[in-house]
């Protein structure tokens, strides 16, 4: 876990709450929420080593404030994005275009009633050009007394946005705090985060605008009140995440494009934390994401976890307090990016005094990785593989009294602990290398004798 960047509560902003975007250019886009209509509230790029530029501060007023999602970025290369509040001539929130450069269009503005308000959730861009999103609110059908309502739109790149369903909190839900994806039979599959059963619901619907209820959840060990949106898997399923569930802690789900939902892993509240966010596919086929909050009752803010997909999830990291505070932050209360490095990389919400308004992070991803070792290891059996983590092991060579590999794509100028082992459980620490400018090094141990072939692995600062 590295820090790349702690906000100040200046013109840098506050409190982010999404989940970055990497930009064509290598960049990564993101906003801080701020507290305040009139403060806080920006839209920033920060490089991958941690240098971060405000592109724009919001006001509050036609450019709206408060954006509680992500960017996505747009063929044409621009950013987009909604605000929750704001606009002009109403205060139910925007949809907006930045430029790379920070030069910002309001698209739309709400009217809380025709076309809803308060959209919490980004856009996505369907394959027809036009970008598609949620209200949370609003909407010709919503119950006045209940509050249940909110939208499904689509607008178009010039600002011309067309409502395509109200949702009313009957039998298909209400309240999308998530956004859409586009699957891949070239439906938008989505989240509700209240009705239906009572806790909300998954949908389906069409370009034109036809719904269709998947499940509804009802509270119990399936989960209930989804605030994420879904991901679909390389195998055809959406995955997604429930905020509660009968326990209260929330829960990670499948669900296939007829509806049938599998509860994969319901979280305890202990060291697996609770209130998990969106997940993302990694590059090895297994999904991560964050949970708000760390053990129930402990001094934990939150985890970074792994879920494969049959359900067996891992903590990778535990957002945890020391005599200094929270070094690297508390309450990832967004879903994580993986970067083109291989990474993850993601924001908290909170950080450590003196400035305590959050944090963007990279998480260097661990992969269990095999690769042969060529020759014979001190007289014993020809081969061996080594567990190792990104950067990775390559070209690995053994003979009597020596092993030496190449160690490449790592992050320049980072220093790596070499651990040994013979069973893969006990490992010793047998000495380190610093990756030069290109992020590549290079490590012998002659320690090796008689015996069974060595194993190696690399840790920083384990």
């Amino acid at each position: 876990m590295t820090t790349l960047y702690s906000f100040t509560g200046n013109n840098d902003g506050e409190y982010p709450q999404a989940v970055l975007v990497q930009g064509s250019d290598g960049n990564f886009y993101g906003t801080t929420y701020g507290w305040s209509q009139l403060y806080g509230s920006r839209v920033f790029k920060i490089t991958p080593s941690g240098v971060l530029t405000t592109l724009h501060n919001f006001t509050g007023g036609s450019d709206g404030a408060q954006p509680m999602a992500g960017l996505v970025q747009g063929r044409d290369g621009n950013f987009y994005g909604t605000t929750e509040v704001g606009g002009s001539s109403y205060l139910y929130g925007t949809v907006f275009k930045i430029t790379p450069s920070g030069d910002l269009t309001t698209l739309h503005s709400f009217d809380g009633y025709s076309d809803g308000g308060y959209p919490m959730a980004g856009l996505v861009q369907g394959s027809d050009g036009n970008f598609y999103g949620t209200t949370s609110v609003g909407g010709p059908n919503e119950d006045p007394l209940s509050g249940y309502g909110g939208t499904v739109f689509k607008i178009t790149t010039n600002g011309a946005l067309t409502s395509l369903y109200n949702f009313t909190g009957n039998a298909n839900g209400g309240n999308p705090e998530a956004g859409l994806v586009q699957g891949s039979d070239g439906n938008f599959y989505g989240t509700t985060s209240s009705d239906g059963a009572g806790y909300g619901t998954v949908f389906k619907i069409t370009p034109n605008g036809v719904l269709t209820t998947l499940h509804s959840f009802t509270g119990d060990t399936n989960g209930g009140n989804p605030t994420a949106g879904l991901v679909q898997g390389s195998d055809g399923n959406f995955y997604g995440t429930t905020s509660i569930d009968g326990a209260g802690y929330g829960t990670v789900f499948k669900i296939t494009t007829n509806g049938v939902l599998t509860t994969l892993y319901s979280f305890t509240g202990y060291s697996d934390g609770w209130k998990p966010s969106g997940l993302v596919q990694g590059s090895d086929g297994n999904f991560y994401g964050t949970t708000a909050f760390g053990s129930y009752g402990q001094d934990t803010g939150g985890t970074v976890f792994e879920i494969t997909t049959n359900g067996v999830l891992t903590t990778l990291y535990s957002f945890n307090h020391d005599t200094n505070g929270w070094p690297n932050g508390e309450f990832p209360d967004a879903g994580l990016v993986q970067g083109s490095d291989g990474n993850l990389y993601g924001t908290t919400c909170y950080n450590s005094p003196p400035y305590c308004w959050g944090t963007v992070f990279r998480l260097i991803l661990g992969t269990n990785q095999t690769v042969t070792v060529g020759g014979t290891v001190a007289g014993g059996a020809a081969g061996g593989t080594a567990v190792v983590v990104t950067p990775r092991i390559t070209t690995p060579t053994s003979q009597a009294g020596t092993s030496s590999f190449n160690i490449v794509a790592g992050v320049p100028g980072t220093y790596w602990n070499v651990y040994e082992s013979s069973n893969l459980v006990n490992w010793t620490l047998v000495g380190g290398v610093t990756l030069d400018a290109s992020g590549n090094g290079s490590f012998t141990h002659g320690s090796v004798s008689g015996g069974p072939c060595r194993f190696y692995k690399l840790g920083n600062g384990e």
